[in-house]
């Protein structure tokens, strides 16, 4: 999609009434989704602008953890005998290779978690699906979910309406989420911000959850 067109539909949404200011507000947590091995491996599962993303979140996770804020992890885990195996593993058959043995299903070392940090398996797109991490988020009284992974249009997207769904003000990093494919990264980012969610920088995050929470 060019500037132009993009210019044009935008447009079209605020004419709507789409894609109104979400601020940060309360405490602040950070979601990263599914990075892992196999994400990161341009032979399997990644590609694209993921490697950028992963190296973003370092940041990400490391500002986290200073700042004390929760921080949850989600990763894909089928069960080895086959008996998880669902829609999601029919229309992507590799991805029920990714079992809790299998190092492809591994959080990528970089972003390895510390203690207390929450870990969710999961065997659908969204990490809020029949996981914890609702009601994990809820006991920190986390208001704004910082949210990073892979990839944009799937995982990502899918975990962040689930978030606006359950009362979490999503915040999608942009340079902290990657896709196999820009095209529909691109549009995923476009859409998140018009319907359910903010979407900008690390660093536009951090200077807006300052500003929030500046005296």
């Amino acid at each position: 999609m060019n500037n132009l067109s993009q210019h044009a539909e935008a447009h079209v949404y605020q004419q709507q009434g789409f894609g109104s200011t979400l601020v940060p507000a309360g405490n602040v947590g950070l979601l990263i989704i599914d990075f892992v091995v196999g994400f990161a491996d341009p032979a399997i599962f990644g590609g694209g602008n993921i490697p950028e993303a992963i190296a973003r979140t370092e940041v990400a996770i490391t500002i986290a953890r200073e700042n004390g804020w929760p921080v949850a992890h989600s990763r894909i885990v089928y069960a080895a005998d086959g008996s998880e195996n669902n829609i999601f593993s029919l229309k992507v058959p590799g991805m029920a290779t990714l079992t809790e043995d299998n190092p492809n299903s591994a959080i990528v070392p970089q972003l390895e978690p510390k203690e207390g940090e929450l870990v969710v398996r999961k065997t659908v797109p969204s990490a809020f699906f029949g996981t914890q991490l609702a009601p994990w988020l809820t006991q920190r009284a986390v208001q704004t979910l910082l949210v990073a992974g892979a990839v944009t249009s799937g995982c990502v997207r899918a975990s962040v309406v689930d978030a606006m769904c359950y009362g979490f003000r999503p915040l999608v990093l942009s340079d902290c989420v990657g896709d196999r494919a820009i095209a529909p990264h691109d549009a995923n980012l476009f859409d998140m911000q018009q319907k359910y969610a903010a979407v900008m920088s690390l660093d536009s995050a951090v200077a807006a959850i300052r500003a929030t929470n500046r005296p």
